[in-house]
């Protein structure tokens, strides 16, 4: 596994299957945390209030380090969240909720009906959905003189850093997000244009 970037969504996609009259409204949504999919799920809700069952699967992360959940949300144990987050772990995607609004239309489906109606569901959707990279960031703090400081920006820059802080004082103190794939290679850059001014702390890996 890359772990300096993985695949998610890159925008929301939504699909409807019908099956034996009951309508299933599948919609796959980027949620980057438990909470961004919490609230994707209570925005479906929502919308849709007068559905019969609105059923989940989120992964938040990718890889090992997933924080996955789902629910049946009253349909018989194990016929919809489950099968669900079958299809999504093996859809290669990180940080996404899929939510399936199913709209009874009056003929039971039966235990397999069921599990092959939200798989199916789930599969249509992910089809759909666009994808793209989250990158993975290191965070580091920079001290350096002032003589120095715009050379190492520019070359912060072109790197792809994300400069969070800068605190102007004695010396100039910066806070920034490296690619995790070149903060090595950027940090000895660093050293090497400051000829060994720059101090550089580096913290926990970030998202």
């Amino acid at each position: 596994m890359n772990t300096t970037s993985y695949p998610i969504p890159a925008a929301p996609a939504r699909t409807e299957i019908v099956v034996r009259g009951s309508r299933f409204i599948a919609q796959a949504i980027p949620t980057p945390t438990v909470a961004a999919a919490r609230a994707a799920i209570a925005a479906v809700r929502a919308e849709m209030p007068d559905a019969t069952h609105h059923c989940y699967a989120y992964l938040v992360g990718y890889g090992a380090s997933t924080i996955a959940g789902m629910s049946d949300d009253g349909e018989p144990a194990g016929t919809a969240g489950r099968p669900m987050m079958a299809v999504l772990r093996g859809a290669d995607l990180g940080d996404i909720t899929v939510i399936v609004t199913r709209y009874f239309g009056g003929t039971l489906l039966g235990v397999g009906g069921l599990v092959r109606a939200y798989s199916d569901a789930t599969r249509a959707v992910l089809a759909m959905v666009p994808r793209t990279e989250r990158i993975i960031y290191q965070r580091m703090t920079i001290h350096l003189q002032y003589p120095d400081y715009a050379l190492i920006r520019r070359l912060l820059e072109a790197n792809a850093a994300i400069i969070v802080t800068e605190t102007f004082a004695a010396d100039v103190t910066m806070v920034v997000d490296l690619p995790a794939n070149h903060a090595t290679a950027i940090a000895q850059q660093l050293g090497e244009q400051s000829a060994g001014r720059a101090r550089i702390e580096p913290a926990a890996a970030m998202v």
